[in-house]
Formats: C-alpha cells, structure tokens, sequence
C-alpha cells in the first residue's frame, strides 16, 4: 500500500447560470497549484487547489483538502469532496 499525495488546481464554468467543474491539471507543489490558481481566477469564474491523497494500487482516496479558493466555488464542493 503506497499513499500518493497529489496536488491540482480544480477550475469552475458557469453553465445554464450554475457553477460546474471544468479543466483541472496537476501541479508538483503545493504553492504551485496555489499559484496557478490564483492566476487563473482572474480568466474565470472561479478556481480551488487541492491536495489529494490516495493510495496508489488501489486508486481509494484517503482524502482530499482545499488549499485554497478563488473567486466563485461552489458552496457545496467541500462536501462534494469529502463525499467522494
């Protein structure tokens, strides 16, 4: 059994006026998926970096934690996550 952390920046789209999951891409760091992020904010409606930990056989999640939030999220993505 072999945890993997994993660090991604998770963009938002409005669509049909609803704020949905789009485009997500991995980062090394922390800091960088902050950082691109952030930056990317300013395009759309609205990022998060996460942190993901899984095990890396199996694929399970173990969990995953918002670094960080940009703009407009979805009220219940932390939820969503936990849930997941």
């Amino acid at each position: 059994m072999t945890m993997r952390t994993t660090f991604l920046m998770q963009t938002f789209v409005l669509k049909r006026k609803r704020l949905i999951p789009g485009d997500r891409q991995v980062s090394p760091t922390s800091s960088g998926a902050m950082k691109r992020a952030e930056a990317i904010a300013v395009r759309i409606p609205g990022t998060a970096a996460l942190q993901i930990v899984g095990d890396d056989e199996t694929g399970e999640l173990e969990g995953a934690i918002i670094l960080g939030r940009y703009d407009e999220v979805p009220d219940d993505f932390a939820e969503s996550l936990q849930a997941a």
